[in-house]
């Protein structure tokens, strides 16, 4: 046992050295003839989703407001952290929550407002970790387990991203699920692809993810350019040293991740070539100056080239940083929630453009939410948070999950705001899951805590086990 987990922790480093082209072991795996794909974006940092999805009903806003609200801040539309109402106009959403309460988002995200009203696009309200379904009471007496540091950076990002532990964690609930979807593939160490570096979501006890960068495939350099030094020679006797088969264990092991990821960079480059088509290149118009948009960009192609593949079912990962803003929030988020809303909108018009907007689901996920209550022109480290769901396949125009009150004191947060989550990651990644084709037997595989909790009561999907 202890050889294995060795192996293993060698064969994710080399593997991020050398595109995290893994060993791919066989799988008992759940046939598909059709596609589908799941793309995950993380917001590193733990974005402000009281700044993104915003309470607009008078009632509401005004007390959203009467927290948030400071010295005017030039050049935004920023009071403090708060927006005021009139700002809300153009990006209210039409669907209204009970009790005649409304949203809108974040002036800077028009484009999500339309893939909403469209039919699109939903968001999940108050969504984050937990072991067991929680009361405030219980969260104050510790009657029930708690996820492990809470409010931890690191912590709460595996949490999200394993369904399962902290840092440390070895595999991730995107990687689970797509164990059981191996065999589907004719490219298995294609399942999962990350464009965004290392992804604990992604690595499974037999999936390991292909890393690209958002010019395509990636290798070592001498060998793409065939010269080392100068040297074809060298360059060709650097490859053979890297995939010649020694007498070692781990010698063999690593030779056999060099010669997966070399095979995987000449059958991408083939794939997808050098550049993307002009009509690619014409739906990601912000790719050049948005790296979101330009990571899901490379996702498109990849999806483009799902026939000459032979893939059907495939988990990515993208992301973007920068929101852990306890500080220049007026400042600096309207033009990170301008990126994510102009990027997510440029891979809607690419699916669609594919015709295979019915088959690929984008969810947003963060380390966690904020706090309502500004320390000054910021806020501080929160748990639930509000996330969006976009696709073909997604019930939109629609919120989903339990809409929290608004406020310092009320039972469904645990201090400053933070909201206590009324649903749990399990519940939302069940439902994705189980759109991709897992079994509800075969879910205790993906999400171990699955058991805890009410699955599958969200209907977050049109078609949810097709």
């Amino acid at each position: 046992m202890g050889m294995q987990l060795n192996r293993r922790q060698f064969t994710l480093g080399s593997a991020g050295l050398l595109g995290s082209l893994g060993l791919m072991a066989e799988a008992s795996a759940q046939s598909a003839s059709d596609y589908k794909a799941l793309v995950c974006i993380f917001l590193y940092g733990a974005n402000d989703h009281y700044n993104t999805l915003i309470p607009y009903d008078d009632a509401s806003h005004a007390q959203y407001y009467g927290i948030r609200k400071g010295v005017a801040v030039a050049g935004t539309p920023y009071e403090g952290i708060a927006l005021a109402r009139n700002w809300l106009a153009d990006t209210a959403l039409s669907t209204p929550l009970s009790g005649g309460r409304q949203m809108a988002v974040n002036p800077a995200m028009p484009e999500i407002k339309t893939l909403f009203e469209l039919g699109r696009a939903a968001w999940l309200l108050n969504v984050g970790p937990l072991m067991v379904p929680t009361t405030r009471a219980q969260y104050d007496n510790k009657t029930v387990p708690l996820p492990p540091k809470l409010f931890s950076h690191n912590d709460q990002q595996a949490y999200w991203q394993s369904s399962a532990q902290t840092e440390g964690a070895q595999t991730g609930w995107g990687g689970r699920a797509a164990d059981l979807m191996l065999s589907s593939n004719g490219k298995a160490n294609l399942t999962c692809v990350s464009v965004n570096g290392n992804a604990l979501f992604l690595s499974g006890n037999s999936a390991l993810a292909s890393q690209v960068s958002t010019s395509g495939a990636t290798t070592v350099n001498a060998l793409r350019s065939n010269s080392l030094f100068g040297s074809s020679q060298a360059a060709s006797a650097l490859r053979t040293l890297m995939t010649q088969v020694p007498n070692t264990l781990l010698g063999a092991t690593y030779n056999q991740i060099n010669r997966r990821a070399l095979d995987a960079y000449d059958t991408l480059s083939n794939a997808i070539g050098n550049s993307a088509s002009a009509a690619m290149t014409a739906w990601f118009a912000t790719a050049g100056s948005n790296t979101l948009s330009a990571q899901l960009k490379v996702v498109a192609r990849l999806i483009e080239a799902r026939a000459v593949l032979g893939l059907h079912r495939q988990v990515f990962m993208v992301g973007m940083g920068g929101f852990d803003l306890h500080d220049n929030l007026p400042t600096q988020h309207p033009g990170l929630l301008q990126k994510l809303s102009q990027a997510c909108k440029e891979f809607d018009d690419a699916m669609q453009g594919l015709g295979v907007a019915k088959q690929v689901t984008s969810f947003t996920a963060s380390d966690f939410g904020r706090t309502l209550a500004s320390n000054g022109d910021g806020s501080d480290h929160g748990w639930g948070a509000h996330h969006l769901l976009m696709g073909g396949a997604v019930n939109g125009k629609a919120f989903y999950g339990t809409a929290p009150e608004i406020g310092l004191s009320h039972s469904q947060q645990v201090g400053s705001g933070r909201l206590l989550p009324s649903t749990s990651i399990e519940q939302l990644a069940a439902e994705l899951a189980r759109w991709m084709g897992v079994s509800p037997s075969d879910m205790p595989m993906v999400l171990p805590n699955s058991g805890n909790f009410d699955l599958y009561k969200l209907g977050l999907m049109t078609n949810p086990s097709s």
